[in-house]
């Protein structure tokens, strides 16, 4: 007992902020809730209650930044309006 142990964490695999926000979306979507609201709702606040529980959709968007969510949102808005 008078060596020292090694830990080594696991790393998750990170996702990626836009797959995040579609099933995040879609677990909104499915409980009934108007994603765009609640999505806009936890951003502005940063209130993770805003975000339903439900495929773990609440976990899953706290593993981004809400920065990162909101360029995520932006650069896509900008790729699809730039004609």
């Amino acid at each position: 007992m008078n060596e020292t142990m090694k830990f080594e964490a696991t790393k998750e695999t990170p996702v990626e902020p836009k797959e995040i926000l579609l099933s995040v979306f879609n677990s909104l979507e499915e409980k009934g809730y108007n994603p765009i609201n609640q999505i806009i709702g936890y951003i502005l606040s940063g209130d993770p209650t805003y975000i339903t529980s439900h495929n773990n959709a609440r976990t899953l968007i706290r593993k981004i930044e809400r920065d990162e969510l909101l360029e995520e949102i932006l650069r896509a808005y900008l790729k699809s309006n730039k004609d």
